[in-house]
């Protein structure tokens, strides 16, 4: 980069239209949430047909281009704002370097080169001529060593400070050359393809245009604080109301994955964060199975004639050896990433709200991790939590058919709670952030998993209190729910940390549970008359007596034994999974304790 271009060169321009980008990615968002939240909401409650499903296919593909259009905005305003960074810190050293050149009586040339004047070092009996220097950037030891030298040899005093701002011209110019360098490619890359369809191939790329600004944004990054290391929910929370706007533009750009996974921040951050992952992930995962041959035919002809008539071929053999056992992982994963979409598609029917997606991993924790909301946590009157037990995982979330899974659950628990509170707010969260038991026996008998997932529990509601925006300043009722193994990893949450503050949950509710590590309802936290617990005959009957024989109760106590101190509520479930069955007797009783009308509650 010549001398002229970078003296004239404005960074605020580049910052500028980042901002401008950013905006526009605003305005992208904002269109994205009224064609989610409203207009195909209020579509799948007032028409029907043919033409009306036609019509939510194309808002669908419009909202996911305008989401597209969103991330890839974010990611160019900040490649922006990373060079018009690293451009401020190149052009600063060289105006700092003219200045002082000017002050001691040298001249710049065009080409870097300094003029310095005639001068006479003391003792010397007549002035030495001036002259001019050429400086060279990023000199190593030996270098300045010898540049050293021939100052010291020099007659001329003006000599030295010369080659000094001649050096320090070439370092600003190198700097500006190199940033020049690295920055143009990343940008150039992030143009999108001329055509209006945003494909799989045009989502996957997201992730590595994010990995192409990462490389090289790393000294504008390094300039926006990170959250302490170790940061509780509410240092979190403290942080993010700290950053600018820009900043955290340019963090959820760069950095989906982590804003989607921290606790504190707010639900609609979070929510935004993950859906990039998961369109991400989706497209990603598409392109993969499309990838993969075709399975052979797994049966041919046995080669000599013989019985048995037909054998296992051994093109199939190869096939699943190589790609047969990723294959059915991807499309578990696939699976559950749909529900997640359909659940997100689902807004707007029989009132159903907007969903928010607080946590997505298709791998973490074993079986995959998904935390989403109905209704928005952080503005909600009443927030209940639901943690699914044994065999819950990413690609059995959304269940089969119209059973919807454990993501249906949440769902009819918003449903049953909201008819308790009219005129006020609520929220559920199927919370699967923990590695569930994949087994009865052995899985489920022990108490690891429960140790496991019960701190991150504690600190996934310690962030949803920290985010809550109520205006008083006062928090959400808040309720947690835990079923089967579920209300094992409940019972260790509630005594992972101090429930000193009551407002991080208010009650507890536990069906068909095994035992929650602790032999009395006030050992919780919350009192006993805010523990509920509720059992049904056959199957259930077997988790429960199972668990208090394998100690996941301790001293062999469970929540529905009347030792245990709390509340015992009627259920009408015929077995362990029928406690959330929609227009059920145990499924009202659940939502009154989210609602906090208790004296709706029937009890044994």
């Amino acid at each position: 980069m010549e001398l002229a271009t970078l003296k004239a060169l404005k960074p605020s321009e580049f910052e500028d239209s980042a901002d401008a980008y950013r905006a526009t990615g605003e305005m992208a968002s904002a269109a994205k949430d009224a064609i989610d939240n409203r207009i195909t909401a209020e579509m799948r409650n007032r028409l029907e047909g043919a033409a009306a499903k036609a019509a939510l296919r194309e808002l669908a593909e419009l909202s996911n281009n305008f989401h597209y259009t969103q991330s890839e905005c974010g990611l160019v305003s900040t490649a922006l704002n990373g060079f018009a960074f690293d451009m401020t810190v190149a052009k600063r050293k060289l105006d700092a370097a003219l200045e002082d050149a000017q002050t001691n009586h040298c001249t710049v040339n065009a080409d870097g080169s300094v003029n310095f004047p005639a001068g006479r070092k003391p003792g010397e009996e007549r002035d030495a001529e001036g002259g001019t220097v050429t400086g060279s950037a990023g000199g190593g030891p030996t270098s300045d060593a010898l540049e050293r030298q021939a100052v010291n040899i020099h007659p001329n005093p003006y000599y030295g400070a010369a080659l000094g701002y001649a050096n320090r011209i070439a370092d600003a110019l190198r700097e500006a050359t190199d940033a020049d360098a690295r920055w143009a490619p990343k940008l150039r890359a992030l143009k999108a393809d001329d055509d209006l369809v945003v494909s799989d191939r045009d989502w996957a790329d997201v992730k590595s245009d994010r990995s192409g600004v990462l490389k090289v944004a790393d000294p504008y990054l390094d300039s926006i604080k990170d959250p302490p290391k170790g940061a509780t929910p509410e240092e979190n929370a403290e942080w993010w109301k700290n950053l600018t706007a820009e900043q955290r533009a340019d963090c959820l750009a760069v950095h989906p994955a982590s804003i989607g996974s921290m606790n504190g921040l707010p639900s609609d951050v979070r929510d935004e964060a993950n859906r990039m992952v998961l369109n991400e992930t989706k497209a990603t995962y598409r392109l993969q199975l499309d990838a993969i041959p075709k399975e052979p035919i797994k049966y041919g002809p046995h080669t000599t004639g013989s019985y048995p008539a037909a054998v296992i071929t051994p093109e199939w053999r190869e096939w699943q050896d190589k790609y047969g056992s990723e294959k059915a992982r991807m499309e578990g994963v696939m699976k559950g990433m749909n529900a997640i979409q359909d659940r997100f598609d689902r807004t707007g029917e029989k009132g159903l709200p907007e969903a928010y997606l607080l946590g997505f991993d298709p791998t973490g924790l074993g079986d995959g991790k998904v935390i989403l909301a109905n209704g928005n946590p952080d503005t909600a009157d009443h927030v209940g939590v639901y943690v699914p037990g044994t065999f819950a995982g990413i690609e059995s979330v959304g269940g089969d058919g119209d059973t919807h899974g454990d993501l249906g659950r949440g769902e009819r628990l918003w449903a049953e709670s909201d008819r308790f509170t009219p005129g006020q707010n609520v929220s559920t969260i199927t919370w699967l952030d923990y590695n569930a038991p994949d087994s009865i026996v052995p899985e489920a008998t022990r108490g690891q998993y429960a140790d496991e997932g019960g701190p991150r529990l504690y600190e996934f509601l310690q962030g949803n209190a920290a985010a809550q925006q109520t205006a008083d300043g006062t928090r959400a009722h808040t309720t947690v729910i835990g079923h089967s193994y579920g209300s094992t990893v409940v019972g260790v949450s509630a005594q992972s940390g101090s429930w000193k503050d009551p407002a991080v949950a208010n009650d507890f509710v536990f069906a068909g549970s095994p035992g929650v590590q602790a032999d009395h309802a006030a050992d919780l936290g919350v009192g006993a008359d805010h523990v509920w617990a509720m059992g049904a005959p056959w199957d259930d009957q077997v988790v429960r007596q199972g668990g208090r024989l394998m100690g996941l109760g301790d001293n062999g106590v469970i929540p529905t034994d009347e030792s245990f101190g709390g509340n015992i509520m009627e259920s009408d479930s015929g077995g362990h999974t029928g406690f959330f069955d929609g227009e059920s007797d145990s499924m009202r009783n659940q939502g009154a304790v989210i609602a906090g009308q208790y004296d709706k509650v029937q009890l044994e």
